[in-house]
């Protein structure tokens, strides 16, 4: 599933087709994907998608998008499993065209073609939210979400982690402790912090939850410039895949030495999750 730095690093790449077009027409190919269709009748599906609005704003919330047009119309995008977000400029095709279920036809504010916006989605887990205001979403869907994990105080960090008796890598999980932290920057933010992902989270010291918000924020940080990490399906807008995935030091490493310490890391399931770690740098 992409995380914060897959999500992060799409808004970047999208930003410069999209700010400052016009959606002219929007095609949804699947009406199940729009989450909440039930006030969406057939002839307002294209306004609630941004039809006829002029995109000012892209935005980003721990793993989820959002499109905001001149007028406030807002578009919630959450990538699920295996959701792709693709710009076409015009006359480019895209290199799979199967599973597209929105597309998004953009013009200049003068009516010149710029190409189209496609969400693409094997495994159907994503999907869009349509909103009236960037006020609505926030209220009824970014509210119930954590400390967006680039910015993570520690204080607020050890605060979650202190009402939870769970093991302090499930905690990370659960977007409201933090937002945009998933299976992969959880097992590699707990190895440079040091910490053993089966701890109690509400042992976690304020020493601690300190070298884990600083870790946090260096491993999102640095997997952004890096684009992310494609494990399977990611690639940002313009089709192409992150690099992170070669750099990782715990995630999908179990039976490999550390690279730290040599000592063979650990695999086991936490939360039903596979998770990695070194039993000696992490004691």
């Amino acid at each position: 599933m992409p995380e914060l730095p897959e999500i992060e690093h799409l808004r970047r790449t999208l930003a410069p087709h999209l700010v400052g077009a016009v959606v002219r027409t929007v095609t949804l190919h699947r009406r199940d994907i729009l989450r909440h269709p039930h006030d969406v009748t057939t002839r307002s599906v294209g306004r609630r998608l941004l039809r006829d609005g002029r995109i000012t704003t892209l935005a980003r919330r721990g793993k989820q998008l959002a499109i905001i047009t001149d007028d406030d119309r807002t578009v919630c995008i959450h990538l699920g499993m295996s959701g792709q977000l693709c710009y076409q400029s015009p006359g480019q095709r895209l290199p799979r065209t199967d599973h597209v279920h929105a597309t998004w036809h953009l013009e200049s504010p003068s009516g010149r073609a710029l190409g189209r916006l496609a969400f693409r989605d094997p495994r159907r887990f994503g999907g869009l939210w349509a909103f009236d205001s960037r006020a609505e979403l926030h209220a009824l869907r970014w509210a119930r979400l954590g400390p967006d994990g680039l910015d993570v105080p520690a204080r607020d960090l050890q605060a979650a982690l202190a009402r939870t008796t769970r093991a302090v890598k499930a905690a990370l999980l659960d977007q409201a402790v933090v937002a945009g932290v998933g299976n992969i920057y959880a097992d590699e933010a707990l190895f440079r912090a040091r910490l053993n992902p089966t701890r109690s989270a509400d042992a976690i010291t304020a020493r601690e939850a300190t070298r884990l918000a600083t870790a946090i924020r260096y491993i999102l940080a640095n997997a952004i410039e890096a684009g992310g990490s494609t494990l399977r399906d990611y690639v940002d807008a313009n089709g192409d895949a992150g690099s992170f995935a070669d750099r990782h030091l715990a995630y999908g490493r179990a039976g490999q030495p550390c690279r730290r310490c040599r000592e063979t890391l650990t695999g086991i399931r936490i939360a039903q999750r596979a998770t990695v770690f070194c039993t000696r740098c992490q004691p």
